[in-house]
């Protein structure tokens, strides 16, 4: 009776860690696969390198973002440009650095915006710049392996806005290849993570939006 009393809890107990564990091996390899997607997906280029805009704005966070945008502005590509999540000890002036043609757009053509601490927080003061400047396009000026993430917090603050993806690849980031370089594979995977986190947010939030709306 012992015996027979003991198996019948190990069976079911049994057939629970057992689903449990092809559970958790199912969802690592969906992830695997959509991280090869993911990092197979990233831009390569500057699909649209020509187009004008009303504005640039530019994602502090990584090399070469800022003197890109300030490239850009420089050869016409806009009218202004907003450098979002600026540490608030920096100032106009090392912007620039020692461009005399760039120091010269600081005063009418360069705003910088100091209250963004992450991507949601960029695209939140952008929509608000845009709004007070009265813009309605502009060219988004990040890493290329953030460019992702960014368009849909940037779509979700600016929805009526036109926006063209402006890419930047930093020389660190080796997204040929990147499973080779440890560095570069956390980094697509830590990214991997935070943009399925801003596509769930993004759909769940549009899809409240869409349920609370009367029925015409």
């Amino acid at each position: 009776m012992t015996t027979l009393a003991t198996g019948s809890f190990r069976g079911p107990k049994a057939g629970f860690w057992r689903w449990l564990s092809f559970a958790v091996v199912g969802l690592g390899l969906v992830w695997t696969v959509g991280l090869i997607l993911f990092a197979g997906s990233l831009p390569r280029e500057v699909e649209d390198a020509d187009s004008m805009t009303d504005a640039i704005v530019v994602l502090t966070g990584g090399s070469r973002r800022v003197s890109v945008g300030l490239e850009l502005l420089a050869s016409g590509h806009a009218r202004k440009l907003f450098i979002s999540g600026v540490h608030s000890d920096v100032v106009k002036a090392e912007i620039a650095g020692h461009e005399p043609k760039l120091r010269g757009l600081l005063s009418c053509c360069v705003s910088l915006g100091y209250s963004a601490s992450d991507t949601v927080g960029n695209a939140a003061e952008s929509a608000s710049w845009m709004a007070k400047e009265g813009f309605r396009s502009l060219r988004l000026v990040t890493s290329g392996y953030h460019m992702p993430r960014s368009l849909i917090e940037f779509r979700r603050a600016l929805p009526h806005a036109a926006i063209v993806a402006n890419p930047v690849f930093p020389s660190n980031v080796r997204q040929d290849a990147w499973w080779r370089w440890p560095g570069t594979a956390e980094l697509i995977a830590s990214e991997f993570n935070k943009f399925l986190f801003a596509w769930l947010r993004s759909s769940l939030s549009g899809l409240w939006a869409h349920e609370r709306d009367p029925v015409l």
